[in-house]
C-alpha cells in the first residue's frame, strides 16, 4: 500500500519533469537512458524530486554541468573548488603540444635557445623562472602548489584592497601596514596572520558564507553561473553584437574575428574575485595589444543585494540589485568601468543573458578565439577558473602555432581533441 501511495504522489511530478526523456512514440534512441536526452532539467520544480533519484536517472551516464551543480548543493557543497560544475579550462594546446612543436622529449624541457617564439614570451611561459619551460610551467590544476599558493595570495590581498578595484596603492599598503601596527614600526608574522584570516570560515571571507537556500537561488537564477555550457574547444565561437557601456559604438564579433586572436572577458561588478583579478588582464592587454583584439562582455551580478549578497562587497561599497533591464545593467557596469578602468572595450550583455548564455559566461569566464574563427581557450568556471595567466600562455602558444614552423607531426592539426580532464561519474547514495 505504501508503495502505491509513494507511486500515486510522485507520478505528476516525474510525469513532469521526465517529458524530455521522450514516450513511446519516439524512436528508442530517444528512450535509451545512454543516449536520449537527460531525464532531468535543472530548475525549481527539481526540489520536489529526491536526490537519490536524479542520480539513479543518471547511473552510468555524465550529468550536464548545471546538473553536477544542483546535486552538489544538494549533497551539501558550498561551491568549493573542485566541486560541481567547477573544472579545468580546455585548450588546444598542452605541454605535450608545445614540446612536440619544438623536436624536444617533453622531460627535458624547452631552453631558450630553442624557444619558437618572442623571448618575452619565453619568460612569461617559464613561470618558474628556472631558464627552461616545463610542464609544471603550465599546469594549471588545483593540485599544483604554485596555483595553490596563488589562491592564498589573491584571498590576502583582497583583504588589503580597501576599494576592491584589484590594485593597491601606495597609501593604501601603507594603511594596512598601520592599522596591523597599531603605532608600533614593525609587525610579525603572527600579527599579520591574525589580520589576514580573521573571520576567514571555510575559505569564506567574512560575512560571505552562504545558506544552500542562497546557492539554490541564484543557480536557478543564473547567477552563480549560466546553465548552459557553452561552445567547446575547436568549435566556432557564437557571434554576437553588443553595445559599449557608454553606448558609443556596437561591437560584432564575426566582423573582428579575422586577422589576429580574440580575447573574450566575461565578468560583473559583485564578483569580487572578478574584481581583484581583472587586472592581469589590463596586464596581458599591454603586452599583447598589437597581436590580439581584447573585448571585455559584462554579464548578470553574481552577488546583488537581491540574492547571494556579500559582505566583502559592501565593505568596499559594491552594493547592487540584479537588474531587471538593459539600461539598467548598463548603469551597473558604468559603475564597474569607473571603479576597474578597463582599456579594452566593455560590452554589455542584453538583460536575458544572451551572449552570457552563449558562452556560459557567468560570473566571470575567459576564451581565445583563433583567426579562423574557433574557440582555442576556455577558462574554467569563475571564480576559480578565472585565471588570466593560463589565458595568457594559451595565447601565446596560439600565437607560436601561427608563426613559427610547422613540423610534420603538427603539420595542420587545428581540429585536434582539446586538452582537459573527463568529468568524473557522480557518485550515486548506493555506490
Amino acid at each position: 500500500m505504501k508503495r502505491l501511495l509513494f507511486s500515486v504522489m510522485w507520478f505528476p511530478v516525474m510525469t513532469s519533469l521526465l517529458m524530455a526523456a521522450g514516450d513511446e512514440s519516439q524512436p528508442a534512441s530517444a528512450l535509451d537512458p545512454l543516449n536520449g536526452p537527460p531525464p532531468f532539467t535543472v530548475n525549481p520544480e527539481l526540489l520536489n524530486v529526491p536526490v537519490e533519484e536524479i542520480e539513479r536517472a543518471f547511473a552510468g551516464r555524465t550529468p550536464p554541468e548545471a546538473m553536477r551543480m544542483f546535486l552538489s548543493i544538494q549533497r551539501g557543497s558550498r561551491m568549493g573548488p573542485g566541486e560541481g560544475w567547477f573544472g579545468p579550462a580546455q585548450s588546444r594546446y598542452s605541454f605535450a603540444w608545445l614540446a612536440e612543436r619544438h623536436g624536444v622529449a617533453p622531460a627535458d624541457g624547452i631552453e631558450a635557445d630553442k624557444f619558437q617564439g618572442e623571448p618575452e614570451w619565453f619568460a612569461r611561459l617559464d613561470r618558474n623562472r628556472d631558464g627552461k619551460i616545463t610542464g609544471d610551467d603550465l599546469d594549471w590544476s588545483d593540485r599544483n602548489s604554485w596555483v595553490q599558493h596563488a589562491y592564498v595570495a589573491n584571498r590576502l590581498f583582497r583583504r588589503m584592497d580597501p576599494n576592491g578595484d584589484g590594485k593597491l596603492a601606495r597609501e593604501e599598503w601603507l594603511a594596512f601596514f598601520d592599522a596591523v601596527a597599531q603605532g608600533r614600526d614593525e609587525v610579525n608574522s603572527e600579527e599579520m596572520r591574525e589580520a589576514w584570516l580573521a573571520g576567514l570560515s571555510s575559505g569564506f571571507l567574512p560575512g560571505d558564507a552562504p545558506t544552500p537556500d542562497l546557492l539554490l537561488k541564484g543557480l536557478f537564477a543564473g547567477e552563480v553561473g549560466s546553465l548552459q555550457e557553452g561552445p567547446q574547444v575547436n568549435e566556432p565561437a557564437p557571434d554576437f553584437a553588443l553595445k559599449t557601456h557608454d553606448g558609443s559604438r556596437t561591437v560584432r564579433l564575426s566582423e573582428v574575428i579575422g586577422s589576429k586572436p580574440v580575447v573574450l572577458v566575461f565578468g560583473n561588478f559583485t564578483c569580487g574575485p572578478f574584481r581583484s583579478m581583472y587586472p592581469g588582464v589590463e596586464d596581458i592587454y599591454r603586452r599583447f595589444k598589437d597581436e590580439a583584439v581584447f573585448l571585455g562582455v559584462y554579464v548578470r551580478e553574481a552577488h546583488p543585494t537581491d540574492g547571494w549578497k556579500m559582505e566583502s562587497n559592501a565593505k568596499v561599497g559594491v552594493a547592487v540589485a540584479q537588474p531587471k533591464t538593459t539600461a539598467e545593467r548598463v548603469d551597473v557596469a558604468q559603475q564597474c568601468h569607473r571603479l576597474l578602468k578597463p582599456s579594452i572595450p566593455l560590452l554589455v550583455d542584453e538583460i536575458d543573458d544572451p551572449t552570457g548564455n552563449a558562452y556560459s559566461g557567468m560570473p566571470a569566464r575567459l576564451y581565445v578565439i583563433d583567426t579562423a574563427g574557433k574557440v582555442v581557450f576556455k577558462s574554467g568556471r569563475g571564480p576559480f577558473g578565472f585565471k588570466t595567466g593560463e589565458m595568457e600562455q594559451a595565447l601565446m602558444m596560439t600565437l607560436v602555432d601561427a608563426t613559427s614552423p610547422k613540423t610534420e607531426t603538427t603539420q595542420g592539426r587545428r581540429d585536434t581533441a582539446p586538452v582537459s580532464h573527463e568529468r568524473p561519474r557522480v557518485e550515486l547514495a548506493t555506490d
